[in-house]
This record gives structure tokens, sequence and C-alpha cells, in this order.
């Protein structure tokens, strides 16, 4: 074959595969474009080209290199050097010792002393939690230990109305809100909530917790400038850190020194780019016990341009004339807290968590927090429990006068009479820390440690006077700080649950009770 004839059977293949490529569809049209990129810009073409066959080979490419080795290659006959009483190791032998001499990392740390004697003397319920709480070991306590405030638990309305539930939506949705999980009760409870309040939407979680966690991180990203309370709960604190957001901490309620970071922050963002900055804090701190200052919290949000996310898991159905939290009891407007985040599972006796703002910050949670997205949704049952206790507070404001008059009985028998601990909760506040004096920790020479095992003790020798009472548990220290910082530390402490299933003299037997079991244990520590 000469050169002619190749140059013909070249023409010709090369006519052949136009004719086919002519038959793909959309042909033409690809060829206009390369004919109009070509005259117009013929670099770009080549770049496209280029592109293209890098993007064909990236796909065909493994996902790991073939050619480097990145194991460890065990020899025949290599680990150590042979003796007349230690022959050499072989390559399986080698791979035994290694595997018998590997050891794994603990998933969690041990227990400690405090934990090992506390989970040995646990108490076990049965039944249900009411003002009087049978144990597994036969013995029937007063129960000052749970969240049952108005004694929900025991009120046989919300029973008949949460067995007519089960039997008309069955025990759970089976489905994330999003994907089929939402019912009409779901609608309903969030319309109550939003209406009692007095705001214009709200959002309802299945699990109170993984609210204040959920809501954070899904309007904080990375960049953001969060600026927070150092004593605020584990929940918001995990939220905070998921949300891998800047940090900024202030002392614990101290407004002026709030403002001094707001300060800081502002001029720090001066010449940067405009990023969204959030305050975050708590109506009842759950790890103090006391009341937020709202209003001066809310006149420095609009003078630094901050948005303030509220956590009123302690204080909503607690605080204020009909149990609307820290914005009706200092007569602050809702509308003026961007998120308020609340619980169902506490004083409602229900279950979930809520986030209460404007239309559009619950609209974005539906598709972008976490807890919602891709949990199951509440179910209903626990949804109309939390629409009926709503209800409850509204038309029955006398039980929280009775709850109000219950904890005024209890501090009455403790704070002022007791030579060993103070109360460190708002006078408003059902759930009483009690603390070891600061006098009494530096006569004794009491560490932390020291501190919860001596409370722990008053714990046991409480219920072994018929009160069942819990100690305050400890929560993570603040994120990026250390102890040289000075950071605020959690003080141990007794709390007491005041609910109003018991009459006043029950209220006042059980104080008594608690306050002979404080005298008894720390009087007897030298």
């Amino acid at each position: 074959m000469d050169i002619h004839d190749a140059h013909h059977l070249l023409l010709q293949g090369l006519n052949d595969v136009a004719v086919l490529f002519q038959k793909v569809p959309g042909s033409a049209i690809l060829l206009r474009y390369v004919k109009s990129s070509y005259q117009n810009d013929p670099v770009r073409s080549a770049v496209e080209l280029f592109l293209f066959l890098f993007f064909v080979r990236y796909l065909l490419a493994p996902k790991y290199s073939t050619q480097k080795q990145n194991y460890v290659t065990l020899s025949e006959e290599v680990s150590r050097t042979p003796t007349l009483s230690i022959p050499p190791l072989t390559g399986d032998q080698e791979v035994d010792e290694l595997v018998d001499d590997w050891t794994p990392e603990p998933l969690v740390a041990p227990q400690t002393a405090l934990e090992e004697i506390e989970n040995e003397k646990r108490p076990v319920i049965v039944g249900q939690t009411g003002p009087k709480t049978k144990l597994s070991t036969g013995r029937t306590v007063t129960n000052l230990a749970s969240y049952n405030f108005y004694n929900f638990v025991g009120n046989e309305t919300l029973k008949e109305k949460a067995i007519q539930t089960l039997r008309t939506y069955g025990v759970g949705p089976c489905g994330p809100p999003g994907f089929y999980g939402t019912q009409d009760v779901h609608m309903k409870t969030e319309a109550d909530i939003a209406a009692f309040l007095g705001t214009p939407a709200c959002i309802v979680y299945a699990q109170a917790l993984s609210t204040i966690s959920s809501v954070i991180p899904a309007f904080s990203k990375r960049g953001d400038i969060i600026v927070a309370d150092k004593a605020i709960n584990y929940a918001v604190r995990k939220g905070i850190q998921i949300s891998r957001s800047t940090i900024r901490w202030y002392e614990h309620n101290d407004m002026e020194d709030l403002e001094r970071v707001l300060v800081k922050v502002t001029k720090e963002q001066t010449r940067k780019p405009l990023t969204r900055r959030f305050i975050v804090t708590e109506g009842i701190f759950e790890n103090v016990g006391d009341v937020v200052d709202l209003p001066k919290l809310i006149e420095l949000k609009y003078r630094y341009k901050f948005r303030l996310i509220l956590d009123e898991s302690w204080s909503f159905g607690v605080l204020g004339r009909t149990g609307r939290g820290v914005t009706e009891q200092q007569n602050v407007d809702a509308a003026e807290v961007d998120m308020i985040i609340g619980s169902l599972a506490g004083p409602l006796c229900a279950g979930g968590g809520f986030c209460a703002g404007s239309d559009e910050i619950v609209e974005h949670q539906r598709i972008s927090a976490a807890a919602y997205t891709f949990s199951a949704a509440l179910p209903a049952m626990l949804a109309t429990t939390a629409s009926e206790t709503l209800n409850m507070l509204q038309t029955s404001p006398e039980m929280m006068v009775l709850l109000r008059e219950h904890v005024k009985t209890m501090r009455a028998q403790l704070d002022p009479r007791s030579d060993w601990v103070y109360c460190s909760s708002a006078a408003e506040n059902p759930v009483m820390l009690l603390v070891l004096k600061p006098e009494v920790v530096a006569a004794k020479g009491l560490s932390v440690e020291e501190q919860e095992r001596l409370l722990q003790d008053v714990v046991d020798e409480t219920l072994a006077n018929g009160v069942l009472i819990s100690r305050l548990k400890g929560t993570i220290a603040a994120l990026n700080t250390t102890p040289k910082d000075g950071s605020w530390q959690q003080r141990p402490a007794l709390k007491v649950c005041i609910t109003v299933g018991l009459s006043r003299k029950e209220v006042e037997r059980a104080g008594v009770t608690i306050r002979h079991a404080i005298t008894k244990v720390v009087s007897k520590r030298r």
C-alpha cells in the first residue's frame, strides 16, 4: 500500500466517523458551539479541551495509588537477631506479636470512686414519679428530685387525653417531620406555643436537649461570632461547639463585662468582612439557679447590633404570672428576642422542645436544624399533652401561686436557718440549688471533689430519712479556656425540686429533714 492509498483510507475513515457523529443527538449543536468558540477565542477551545480530557482521566483513575505502598512490609525472618535460645521470627509470627502487644485506647474514661459509689446507691423508682414515689426497695419516699412542679404526672384529665390521643394516632409518627412525620397535633402545638408567647411562629423538636444544640449551629457557622455567658448549661455548650464559631465569653450574668466584650468584638470586626454575631444566654441558669437581666441584655443587643438566642428551658412554664418565662416576668416583648428556646419535658410534663421567633427563623430550621431534619417527630401523645398543660397554666394561675408559696416555705427551712449552705437560686425558681457556704469550705479545706463526696453523703442521709433529692451534676469547662484564664467554675450543690403535689406541712417536714441531714453530715467533717 502506497502513501496515496493510505491517505485515501484515512479520509474515508474520518468521513465515516463524521457521519456517525452527526447521527448522535445534539451533535450539531456541539459542532456549532466549537466552531463559533474557535473563531471568537481559539485559546478558550484549547483550555476547554484540556479540562475535558483531565475530567475523563480523573473519572477513570483509581481512588488510591497503585504504585506506592502505604503499608508496612513484614520480612520473612527479620524482627530480631537470632540466638541459641530465641529463634528468628517469621512474617506470621511477627504479625501475631504486634497484635498481642497492641492495646486499644478505652472508649470512655474509667469511673471515679465517687461515680462508683453513686451508681451502687442509685435509687430505682417503681411506677410513676409522683410526689410520693415507691422505690424498688419497697419504701415510699417524698420525691423532691423530679421536675413535676405542678403534679401534672398525676392529673387524670391529662391521662385521659393522652390515652385518647394514643388510640387515635398510635405510639409514634415513625418518620422525621419533613418526611411524613408531621401530624396535625404538631401543627396545633406549634401554634399554641406561638400564641402563648406572643411570637409570629414556633417549631417543635422531638427532644429537649437537642433543641438548643441544633438551633445554634443552624444559624451560626464557622467565622461567625458568639458571645456567651460562662455559666451556660451543657446543651448550649454543645450547640456552640458544633457551630465551630468564634467564641467570646463574659463573666456570669455580669452586664458590664458583657458590654466590655461586645465593644471589643465590635472594634475587632470594624475592617473585617461582615459576619453574623450572637449573644447566647439562659433565662434561668441551670448551673446556678439565678435569672438573667433581660432588659439590659436587649439594650446591649440593639446598641451593638447582635442577635439574641435565649434558652428558656428552665424558665418557660415557671417565671411570669402565667408561666410565659423571663420575658413576661421582666416585661419584655417576646418579639425583641430573636430566638426563644424552651423545653416541653420539664414543667409541662410532656416531651421535646421548641424554638419560637419570626417566620423566617422558624422556616429556616425546618431544612437546616439537624435534630429536626434527621430525628423522628414528637409522638402525638406528647404534643397533645404539651398543648393541654399550656392551657391549664393559662386557665389555672392558682397553680403557680401555690408553687411559689411552697418555694418560700422550703427556703424558710433551709437558707436562713442552715449554718452550712445557702440557696443560689432565684426566689421564684422551684429548683433550689443548695451550695456550701464559702466560709465552711475554707474552714474545712474542702476541694471540689471533697465537696461532691460530702453532698452525696447528704443525699444518702436524706434518702435514709424518707426524702429523695439529687445533686447538681458537673458540666464541661468553657471552650477555648484553660484553668489559668480564671474561667467560671461550677460549684457542687444539692438540688431540691418543689412540687404542688405536697401540702405545706409536708414541704416543711421535708425541709426540716434536709436541713438536719446537712447538719449531721457536714458537722462530722473535720
